[in-house]
């Protein structure tokens, strides 16, 4: 926790640190966010050039999104005493690493322990990052904070992703990893000049942190996490074979549908930050409540191509308009332990996403390719429920006699 210097900073009135110190975040999200997708652009060039199938090679995906979640809490866990900065260039210079590794593979198993080495590095850089970025600012802007990091990945779908899958289809596949190598070391030098060296409070004993991490309502909240992104995996793991069969889209068409998606998933991102900014919980129900029905509305709309455009632009914004605020709730919620508590958020995150993608596979056959928009909105219908019974739970006992236990609830609502 660093309250202490985040009412130093609120109180010198000064602005400056914002945009430069958040943005050098930023870029090493932008850089995590092409390791993690860029690998789905050569997929068949990896598989060809190290002489694998391609099913075989798909493990490096899912190998990745298993490292974040198990290694996210992990890693928090045993670097917890770390200053932060100094975690997020260590972090940063592992990342590079891993990169570095991948470009000089010599085979599968090599490549496949660089991508684990590097998956190590992405819950926690954004777990550690987001709560540096809530404390450089005041106290009313820290989902906008959040938002401006996360936007790096976001980005990173509609330009860093189309770019390294260019090169790797043309310079070869390893040529994309030295191009995401060289951002990790644009992110790196960028954090070590703007990142400001903010003093830390005692840290809690990793038992204190897990016991402010097991808080039932933290739990839900995590178990919400999850829900909702499973259901945009389940939907948008298939979202190409949706547009070319079911919608009638040629394959190129779906590249620029996807970046428009990608812009979608950018301005929603930062509008979903503002939001959570002036209301926390009512955003982030509103926001699952709007996905919801976005979705509802593509059972319909994908038979029709101006409209299923439209549609996948919206659910795009909505999707990732929750994400900032479930962020800060999180760490609100666990306040003895936000980094811990932000990077296991992730962990959630990437255990959806894996759930996701599996059973939208399983509704596909056993309920048929159209049945999948209507099952991604009945999972976020769930994950609202559980958001809207932790709201309700909050908020009646921010209503209760005792005076303190009010002032303490209110500030997480």
């Amino acid at each position: 926790m660093s309250h202490p210097s985040q009412a130093s900073r609120a109180s010198s009135g000064k602005k400056d640190p914002f945009p430069v110190s958040i943005l050098s975040l930023t870029v090493g999200a932008f850089a995590i966010g092409m390791t993690e997708f860029v690998i789905m652009g050569i997929l068949p060039n990896v598989a060809e050039d190290l002489h694998v199938k391609i099913s075989t090679a798909g493990q490096l995906i899912t190998s990745y999104a298993l490292g974040v979640a198990i290694g996210a809490p992990v890693m928090t866990i045993l670097t917890h005493r770390l200053p932060q900065k100094l975690l997020l260039c260590l972090l940063m210079a592992l990342f590079i690493l891993g990169n570095g590794i991948a470009v000089i593979a010599p085979n599968y198993n090599v490549l496949m322990g660089a991508r684990l080495l590097t998956a190590l590095c992405h819950g926690t850089f954004f777990g550690v990052g987001a709560v540096i970025a809530s404390n450089l600012v005041k106290s009313h802007k820290r989902a906008g904070a959040v938002s401006i990091m996360m936007a790096g990945l976001t980005i990173a779908n509609i330009i860093g992703v189309p770019i390294g899958t260019f090169i790797g289809q043309h310079l070869g596949w390893r040529a994309s990893f030295a191009v995401i190598m060289v951002m990790g070391i644009v992110a790196l030098i960028g954090i070590m000049i703007f990142i400001p060296r903010i003093r830390q409070d005692e840290h809690a004993s990793l038992i204190n942190q897990f016991r402010a991490l097991a808080q039932p309502k933290l739990l839900v909240i995590l178990l919400a996490s999850a829900i909702g992104n499973s259901s945009l995996f389940a939907v948008f793991t298939y979202i190409a074979s949706l547009l070319e069969k079911v919608t009638g889209f040629q394959e190129h068409s779906v590249t620029w549908i996807l970046v428009l998606f990608g812009i979608g998933v950018t301005l929603g991102n930062i509008a979903g930050g503002k939001l959570a900014d002036w209301k926390l919980m009512p955003a982030v129900l509103g926001i699952f409540a709007t996905v919801c029905i976005v979705l509802t509305i593509f059972t319909f709309t994908v038979h029709h191509p101006a409209a299923a455009v439209i549609t996948i632009f919206f659910w795009g914004a909505a999707s990732f308009a929750v994400m900032p605020g479930i962020q800060v709730k999180i760490m609100n919620m666990a306040q003895e332990a936000p980094a811990l508590a932000s990077t296991s958020n992730h962990s959630a995150g990437n255990l959806g996403n894996a759930f996701g993608a599996f059973f939208g596979g399983w509704v596909i056959d056993n309920m048929g390719l159209t049945s999948l928009p209507w099952v991604g909105a009945v999972l976020v219908g769930i994950a609202l429920l559980i958001g809207f019974s932790v709201y309700a739970m909050e908020r009646k006992e921010a209503h209760a006699p005792s005076g303190h236990h009010t002032e303490s609830q209110g500030a997480s609502l």
